[in-house]
Parts: structure tokens; sequence; C-alpha cells
């Protein structure tokens, strides 16, 4: 009997209660006089394992509210209360592999979305869009978005690579209440694809730039979309939406919007009915999941940061009363 203990000792989980209660009812069957013992025991060792799953799920909770802290702070802005994370000064060494290239191909659209921006006045309180086609051919993004104004400044075949080198051109003429970043072509089945490594690290540059020029602004990071066009390479994709959503979880003010899943069907599949012909950018309920599904999502993260600036001026109100 000691044998069977030890070994039930070095399960986990589901296994380890199963061989307990394989354990019991041997012993039990032999000596029905221990009943009550390992009856005892058992639920010893599943108070134990609450305990554990407990703390450290505290210890978590723990780390992720110290990292926060000193990655934010909250400072008074116009009057009001904010929470504002710290400046991260951009690492530019990074772009060098990429900024000829860049250059080259993309230099020209990036002069337009420059003429545009020296013609068109942007909304207060904005949400500044960037990224690849799917936000450039968002036609009625406005009203999509609604209530929430809009800032659109996407352009086709973008590549977190050269949309890092342009980062400062795209994001500084702007002022916005948070930025949504939507890059879909850094991996398509290619010898030339981006890793999730140079993607991190080129989604992280970009990011800088946003919390150099608006500290405030939160940030998010929008799913890679499953599409039959590039369904070859969605095993690929899926890593690297993985990475995105790891940047995410482990950066503050930073979120990701999971839209994936709602874009393929019960067997794993694009659904092509959210597509155009050419099977790889988004027909109009295409565009409505999409838009539904990142509204909700800023909406969520918009309301909880009104709500703790609101909780954060109000706590200094009432220490300014006792003054």
């Amino acid at each position: 009997m000691q044998v069977q203990l030890s070994y039930v000792s070095e399960l986990s989980g589901e296994r380890y209660f199963d061989a307990v209660a394989k354990c019991r009812r041997i012993w039990v069957a032999g000596n029905p006089g221990n009943l009550m013992f390992f009856k005892n025991e058992t639920l010893l060792v599943r108070f134990s394992m609450r305990c554990f799953v407990l703390l450290c799920f505290v210890l978590l909770c723990l780390v992720t509210s110290v990292a926060t802290a000193q990655d934010s702070l909250v400072r008074k802005k116009n009057g009001k209360t904010a929470l504002e994370a710290k400046k991260v000064a951009p690492n530019e060494s990074i772009l060098a592999p990429y900024r000829a290239k860049a250059v080259t191909k993309w230099g020209k659209e990036i002069r337009k979305i420059e003429a545009r921006d020296k013609t068109e006045t942007d909304p207060e309180e904005a949400i500044l869009f960037i990224g690849s086609s799917s936000i450039r051919r968002w036609a009625d993004i406005a009203t999509d978005m609604a209530p929430f104004r809009t800032i659109q400044r996407g352009y086709g075949g973008a590549k977190y690579s050269d949309v890092a080198v342009f980062s400062k051109r795209l994001l500084h003429p702007h002022q916005y209440q948070a930025l949504a970043i939507f890059v879909g072509n850094d991996v398509q089945g290619k010898p030339e694809d981006h890793t999730p490594d140079q993607v991190e690290a080129l989604a992280r540059y970009v990011m800088s730039v946003s919390k150099s020029h608006q500290p405030d602004a939160p940030i998010f990071l929008i799913e890679v979309t499953p599409t039959s066009r590039r369904y070859a390479a969605w095993s690929a994709i899926r890593k690297l939406n993985e990475r995105l959503r790891e940047i995410a979880l482990s950066t503050p003010n930073t979120h990701f919007i999971a839209t994936a899943e709602h874009y393929l069907d019960p067997e794993g599949k694009p659904r092509d009915e959210l597509f155009v012909s050419d099977l790889l950018h988004l027909n109009e309920a295409g565009y409505q999941q999409w838009a539904t599904l990142i509204r909700n999502r800023v909406a969520e993260t918009l309301q909880f940061k009104r709500e703790f600036e609101a909780k954060a001026e109000s706590v200094e109100a009432r220490g300014s009363g006792r003054n």
C-alpha cells in the first residue's frame, strides 16, 4: 500500500484524485475500518491543493499590481486626475535593417497620408487607427465605430517593419485618446515572413513611439484575421497572434482584441461569407462583425479608465479636504 500512495503523490489534477479514489476502494475493501481515516486524508489533500492554488493567485495579483504601479502613475492633467504610463524612449537602432526598403516601397504612400494630415482636421478624443489595408478599406469606420470618433491612417500591404519605420510620421501629427493597430501582412507563408520575435520587437517600437508621444493613450493590438487566401499559413499566423496577446498582457495600458474565432466556422475554416471575392479582405458583413468586437473592447477599456480617474480624483479631493 505504501507503494501505491507514493505513486499517487506524484500525480496532479484530475489524475491525482482518480488514483486516490482507486487506492481508497482497494484499501477500504481490505480493511473497512480504514474508511474514515482515508476519507479525512483525502479531504485534507483537497484542502491543501486549494490553498496552494489560492496562494498562487494572490501572489500573481501582487506581482501584477507592483509591475503596474512601477510603470504607471497618477498625475494632474488640466485640473483632473489622470492615469499615465511612463514615457518610453524609442530604440531607433531596431529600424536599421528595414528603413531603406520601407522608404523605397512605401514612401509615396506615406507622403499621401501626410498630405491628408495637412488638410484634414482631427476630431477631438478620437481613436487613431493605423495599419494595413483592412484599416484603409474600412469605408464606414466613422459610423461603425460610433459613438467613438476616428482617425483612419491605413495603407495597403503594411507590415510591422514599415509601420515601425514610419511610426513617428503616422502618430505625431495626431492627438488621440487611444491607438488601434491592425497589421496583417507579416506572415503570408513566404520565405520573407517575419518571425514572432521580429514582430514583437517592431510592435514594441511602435508602442514606444505612441507612449512617448501620448503616454495616457491606451494601445489596442488587433488580432490578425484568418482568411482562405492565407489559410495555408494559419498555424504560423496563430503563433503571431499568440505573441501579440503576450505583448498586451505584459505591457501596461496595452490591450489585445481577439477577433479570429468569429471568422472561423465550427470546423476551424475561414468563413468566406465575411470576405470579398479575393478571400483576403473583409466585406460589409465582415466589417460589421469587426466593428462590434473592436468597439466593445475599446468601450470597456475606456470606461474602466474613466472610472479609475474619477475614483482617484475623489480620493484626492477627500484628502485635500482634510488639510
